[in-house]
């Protein structure tokens, strides 16, 4: 398991002397970490664990702010792996986390047995093939190695994505869930090697190729326009499975603080933002 980078990031907070205790009591009185702001007026605290790149720097640059105004101080937990926050998420340890899409939480649940909830669909993140050794993905070499996830969820949707581009073929049944065990035909002799996602990017020199998971990719300064091929972001597969969401525990599905994080993550004002700083590797959801 990655080294888990833990840092909390608490977002600025502003005066509410305009804001009387009833426009703030809905949201201090939903959570269970009320407090007191500097100048007496009530407040919350949400805390998020998300993965650093693009999620922890959303809620960042973006979202603190704009909840600091609603009187929500949001504090983000940042982990590289996919496995911790939705403990942490179960255990109460935090309110919510932002690293996963849905297909990965559906399977989640049923392998750990866990009822965790998507609370809404925020972004997708389309996954892309990166150059290692070689760069012509129209002329791959006989034996060539590419580098694939791991994970359930993440497996599956590189080896479609392989499939697509021709490369291999995968058993009709095999689905979102494909493994290499799935392909019968790999005419090329592809060397399929599953790794752990997040360290594909600093084993790609190691390979011809390797299918990167967006947040990987992002945080290893990579652009999907750098990408020799990528997933077709209007899929409706990639929209409907793979759109990247607000996840929390069940007892907390109504909680107002969750609620006023996801409407802040559904605005045009959000898509622009997206647009901006990410230069088309992350898309809006919604």
């Amino acid at each position: 398991m990655n080294d888990i980078i833990i840092s909390r990031r608490t977002a600025l907070k502003t005066a509410f002397a305009g804001l009387g205790a009833a426009a703030l009591g809905g949201i201090a009185g939903c959570g269970s970490d009320g407090a007191s702001g500097s100048d007496g007026s009530a407040s919350a605290t949400l805390t998020v664990a998300a993965s650093p790149s693009p999620h922890a720097e959303i809620l960042n640059d973006f979202a603190a702010p704009r909840l600091a105004d609603q009187g929500i101080e949001l504090v983000v937990k940042e982990y590289t792996d996919y496995i911790i926050p939705n403990q942490v998420t179960s255990s109460g340890e935090v309110d919510a986390n932002y690293f996963q899409h849905i297909n990965y939480l559906n399977n989640y649940n049923e392998e750990n047995g866990t009822d965790l909830v998507n609370a809404g669909s925020i972004h997708f993140e389309p996954m892309g093939v990166f150059a290692g050794k070689s760069d012509d993905i129209e002329a791959v070499a006989d034996g060539a190695k590419i580098s694939v996830p791991n994970d359930p969820t993440n497996e599956g949707r590189a080896l479609l994505l392989l499939q697509d581009l021709g490369l291999i073929t995968l058993s009709e049944d095999a689905g979102i869930t494909a493994t290499k065990n799935d392909i019968v035909d790999n005419p090329k002799n592809l060397d399929i090697v599953e790794q752990e996602a997040a360290m594909l990017p600093s084993t790609l020199a190691d390979s011809d190729f390797a299918v990167i998971n967006g947040n990987y990719a992002i945080d290893a300064g990579l652009s999907l326009k750098d990408a020799v091929a990528s997933e077709d972001p209007q899929s409706d597969v990639i929209q409907q499975e793979y759109a990247n969401i607000i996840c929390t525990s069940a007892d907390k599905a109504d909680d107002e603080r969750i609620a006023a994080l996801v409407d802040v993550l559904t605005t045009d004002e959000f898509r622009t933002y997206l647009d901006e700083t990410f230069d088309g590797s992350v898309l809006p959801a919604f």
